[in-house]
């Protein structure tokens, strides 16, 4: 499990996906989303725009198992 800090109390499920390095720009973040599943704390989600916070769990289909913690 990787760790992922953010210094703001949230981030949005495509920033995410860019900062995990799960894609290369945040305009994939769409398309990623639409051929790839993401479970955050255990359910699916492909909203992009779903917000994240510290304590998170975000497991990425072919890119691997986060938790997000605040810096």
């Amino acid at each position: 499990m990787k760790e992922i800090q953010i210094r703001t109390d949230y981030i949005q499920l495509g920033q995410f996906l860019k900062l995990a390095d799960c894609i290369q720009t945040g305009g994939h973040a769409k398309f990623f989303l639409q051929e790839n599943e993401v479970r955050i704390n255990g359910e699916p989600d492909d909203r992009r725009g779903r917000k994240l916070y510290a304590g998170d769990l975000v497991e990425v289909e072919g890119c691997g198992v986060f938790k997000i913690t605040k810096s």
